[in-house]
């Protein structure tokens, strides 16, 4: 490996750069861990920063989360009897389980894969 150098000012500063990664859609739980890694696990955030896999791995707990959440959301429906027929006949509570669902949803996926 051979090393180039550039003057700025009395000093020799290595060309030194990072790989190019290629781009990755992030979405809401990716920037949610994003987030926590750098306030909370610092040290996590700098070794998958330096190693070039922050990217990817913000991809993969938000496909997890995606996935996950999807999964949670039609069980606990199907659970609790909330179907297409409830949503025909009364609109207004429908909404609201679903709503209730989908919050207790997030509440297991953001405990057992973003916050960690």
């Amino acid at each position: 490996m051979e090393l180039t150098y550039r003057i700025e000012g009395d000093y020799q500063v290595p060309n030194l750069s990072l790989p190019a990664e290629e781009t990755i859609s992030i979405g809401k739980y990716g920037r949610l861990r994003h987030r926590y890694l750098q306030r909370h696990r610092r040290i996590l955030y700098t070794n998958l920063l330096t190693t070039c896999t922050l990217h990817q791995h913000l991809a993969e707990i938000d496909q997890t989360a995606n996935e996950r959440m999807e999964s949670l959301v039609t069980q606990m429906a199907a659970q609790q009897g909330v179907m297409e027929a409830l949503k025909a006949t009364d609109q207004m509570q429908w909404i609201g389980l679903m709503s209730n669902i989908r919050q207790a949803a997030e509440e297991i996926i953001l405990g057992e894969l973003i916050y960690v």
